[in-house]
């Protein structure tokens, strides 16, 4: 007997689809034998527009307009506004002086010697009395911010005597010194010491006390901590106390002059009221203005010499 056999068919087996499989998708084919599918061309990035455009900081996008200029357009519109005033009869001479007014007399001043002699009277005092103020005031500071006894023998005496209105004491001191020089200088003295006093104790007292054991660790004697740790750290906030005491010191002279003074910017004042003379009243007041303004940039200039080590933020 013999079994005839079907013909075998030529077309493969159905088998499911694997050629989308790949062992960890790194294009190794699968145990049933496909060929692995090569990955898709990357799209160049050059060709995709989407419309952004590259990002740029603030600073460079706004207009930069030079830092003299800003600093100085509040002062000029302030004088256009006062000349415009002056002009459309608003201000009257009597009470303000216009600015042409004013510089008119102030180049009268300046020709015939007056106010040069004047400045320099009024320089002389405040020198004088910021140095022994410096002195008394930073003396005293370092005495109460290093020592303990110090602190409790001078911090409160200071603290009650800070109180009292300097300007108050003007009679005082003519009685203990006269009608001279000296009540003046003293008057300035008294009103830059305490100023001084505060910022430097606090800034002693402010100094971290971990860079004082980080000192120590490193060998330093009591004088090389204070040497090279405590008055470093304390040297911003001198900086400070001295800025504050040099605009107390212009006001303390501005009383002490329009006190039985024969010279000075106080007394070309007291003169200018006498007469009613605002124009020179107002001339004496714009050189107060810019003798403090100039000597605050010197010790600002002097801050930033003396504080290159300490970067600090500058504003944006």
């Amino acid at each position: 007997m013999s079994i005839s056999h079907a013909p075998p068919d030529s077309s493969p087996p159905d088998t499911p689809d694997t050629s989308g499989f790949t062992e960890g998708g790194n294009g190794v084919a699968s145990s049933r034998g496909d060929a692995p599918e090569s990955p898709a061309a990357p799209v160049p990035t050059h060709e995709v527009d989407l419309g952004l455009e590259p990002i740029r900081p603030s600073s460079t996008r706004r207009t930069r307009i030079p830092r003299w200029l800003r600093r100085t357009s509040g002062p000029v519109l302030l004088l256009l506004l006062w000349q415009i005033l002056s002009a459309t009869g608003a201000l009257t001479p009597d009470v303000l002086a216009s600015p042409g007014r004013i510089a008119q007399v102030a180049g009268d001043l300046i020709a015939d010697g007056s106010l040069p002699s004047a400045m320099g009277t009024s320089l002389r005092r405040v020198a004088a009395g910021l140095v022994l103020g410096a002195v008394v005031g930073t003396g005293l500071a370092l005495l109460s911010g290093l020592f303990r006894v110090g602190e409790d023998l001078v911090d409160a005496s200071v603290q009650m005597l800070r109180t009292v209105p300097f300007v108050g004491l003007i009679p005082l001191f003519i009685i203990w010194f006269g009608i001279g020089e000296a009540p003046k200088v003293a008057i300035i003295t008294l009103g830059v010491s305490f100023p001084l006093y505060l910022n430097v104790y606090a800034g002693i007292r402010g100094v971290d006390s971990q860079l004082i054991e980080a000192g120590e660790s490193l060998g330093l004697s009591r004088w090389g901590l204070v040497r090279h740790v405590v008055l470093p750290g304390a040297l911003p906030g001198a900086m400070t106390g001295l800025r504050y005491s040099l605009g107390i010191a212009w006001l303390a002279l501005v009383f002490a002059e329009q006190i039985n003074a024969d010279a000075g910017i106080g007394f070309l004042m007291v003169q200018a009221r006498d007469f009613l003379r605002t124009d020179v009243i107002v001339v004496c007041l714009i050189v107060y203005a810019f003798l403090g303004l100039l000597a605050d940039f010197i010790v600002r200039s002097l801050e930033r010499l003396l504080l290159q080590w300490r970067p600090t933020f500058t504003g944006r």
